[in-house]
């Protein structure tokens, strides 16, 4: 049996034996705005419920291990005493994996990653309108665990309301577990979803990704193209250039069929079969094969 002593350890070592070990855990998709009302939207896999009376969920955003630097909603929560989490399940995994990218201070993360911001009732930061479970949350306290990389930060929250969504509940008004397809956090790339076993999702770009604000409304409104489909689109570096779509159509007579054809729907489908095989690429010149 291996055995590890912590304290002989890197902080990133520990960190991948931690993760690896304990799960699958749920994600607490935190919405906050900072005290100037910008949103800030981002997941944390440290979470879960420990209270009923009164309803308490408890998530941690640790400090970065690399730089030892903190995350907008670790500021923004000592801040305003204010977040909501809102619950994910499968059909938004992709874009919530793009907004977890490291956007500088400022910019839209429900913009980025093509979520709609729900004004809430009690506390001023959005809801995921997307999100099938959506908690409003006062904070009653902060506790540092540390002041060195990869130190968590207890985020204590009360919730004061509560919202589902009528499709992910049974027959006597409670969550069919089944319907609410939650995905849950493994170590590495590796994530869990309750209805199926284990899937793989590529870590966003170091690089900051284009986002799915800006993808072209036409292909937003796909009838083909899902949530999960345009957060991988999101997360690419660059779209391709003109001779990079020439050289792709010469390359591939199935596509330049498809293209020449000119149907949207067909366009699409083809693009969703590269995206289900993990080529963005190929799907984004696909796509802008018709305007070039």
């Amino acid at each position: 049996m291996l055995t590890i002593d912590p304290k002989e350890e890197s902080t990133g070592k520990n960190h991948q034996y931690l993760l690896g070990a304990v799960g699958p855990r749920p994600i607490a998709f935190a919405s906050t705005v900072d005290e100037n009302g910008r949103p800030n939207l981002s997941p944390f896999s440290f979470f879960n419920v420990f209270s009923a009376n009164p309803p308490i969920l408890v998530f941690s955003p640790a400090r970065r291990g690399r730089d030892n630097t903190v995350k907008h909603t670790y500021l923004n929560a000592k801040a305003t005493k204010e977040v909501v989490i809102n619950i994910v399940n499968f059909d938004m995994v992709q874009q919530m994996s793009l907004s977890s990218t490291e956007y500088a201070e400022g910019v839209n993360e429900f913009e980025k990653s093509g979520f709609t911001m729900l004004k809430s009732d009690l506390v001023k930061p959005f809801r995921v309108a997307e999100s099938p479970a959506q908690f409003e949350c006062k904070i009653n306290e902060i506790i540092e665990l540390g002041n060195e990389g990869g130190a968590g930060n207890l985020v204590i929250c009360e919730v004061v309301k509560m919202h589902f969504d009528e499709a992910i509940l049974n027959e006597n008004g409670f969550i069919d577990q089944h319907k609410i397809d939650q995905v849950a956090r493994m170590g590495g790339n590796w994530y869990s979803r309750a209805n199926l076993g284990m899937f793989e999702v590529p870590k966003p770009l170091s690089t900051l990704g284009i986002g799915v604000d800006s993808i072209s409304e036409e292909i937003r409104r796909s009838e083909v193209l899902t949530g999960n489909d345009l957060g991988k689109l999101g997360n690419v570096e660059a779209l391709p250039s003109t001779a990079e779509v020439k050289d792709f159509l010469d390359k591939d007579p199935d596509a330049a069929e498809v293209v020449n054809e000119g149907d949207d729907k067909k366009i699409h489908s083809l693009a969703k079969k590269y995206l289900e095989k993990d080529e963005p690429a190929k799907a984004w010149k696909l796509l802008l094969a018709k305007k070039y």
